[in-house]
């Protein structure tokens, strides 16, 4: 399969940075809970210095909703969200190893980032704005249809993988017990890009492959 964002995307907005890393297996409990640690451990020095909605990259992700014409505060990105819990309970909930390092490095650096079941990916995977006809499967098992216009993760078989953009991911393609590979990708809109967010997955990931995806360079074939 292929992975890309439509160059429509690119077009409207162009500070957007990306990574893809394919991960050919989750990494063990022990060896996740170490770099889970590590990495909490930073976002919870982050927001000792300040409030989330203070971080560039939230601010950025909340910019890029307005321009999407949703309410930057009824509809956070991922991470926000993540790290509005970490300030609240100390802690974030363990779900499964790979999404525990995807939620941590995610809290760390205050960027989006979701990992992908690849076998539940039915052909190549784009970022585009939907049509209205796409199919999303919720983690409580309903089915919804995107809004025309909204920006989803559409896959070849007319599955939407994630809700207004960085909002919510799919429960079809969550990551699961039963998960082998994975497909991660970062994304961020405050203009130092993620290579330090790859960086740190392709670290704890280990063998990942990874690639930052540009304008020039938008395509990633796990």
């Amino acid at each position: 399969m292929m992975f890309r964002h439509h160059d429509d995307i690119w077009r409207d907005f162009p500070g957007l940075a990306a990574g893809a890393l394919l991960v050919p297996q989750p990494p063990a409990p022990g060896e996740a809970a170490a770099i889970v640690a590590r990495h909490l451990t930073t976002a919870r020095e982050r927001l000792a210095a300040g409030p989330e909605g203070q971080f560039p990259a939230i601010q950025a992700w909340r910019r890029a909703f307005t321009a999407m014409g949703l309410r930057a505060t009824q509809y956070r990105c991922a991470s926000e969200s993540l790290l509005r819990r970490l300030r609240r309970d100390g802690d974030l909930p363990r779900v499964h190893p790979l999404v525990d390092v995807c939620n941590a490095v995610s809290a760390a650096f205050a960027v989006p980032v979701a990992a992908l079941d690849l076998a539940r990916i039915d052909g190549d995977l784009e970022v585009r704005y939907a049509t209205g006809d796409e199919v999303h499967l919720t983690f409580g098992g309903d089915r919804e249809h995107p809004a025309p216009g909204e920006v989803t993760f559409a896959d070849t078989g007319g599955n939407a993988h994630a809700r207004r953009w960085a909002h919510r991911q799919s429960g079809l393609s969550a990551v699961s017990a039963r998960t082998g590979a994975a497909l991660i990708v970062a994304e961020a809109h405050h203009g130092s890009g993620v290579e330090a967010v790859v960086a740190a997955l392709a670290e704890a990931l280990a063998p990942a492959r990874a690639s930052v995806l540009t304008r020039d360079a938008p395509r990633f074939t796990p």
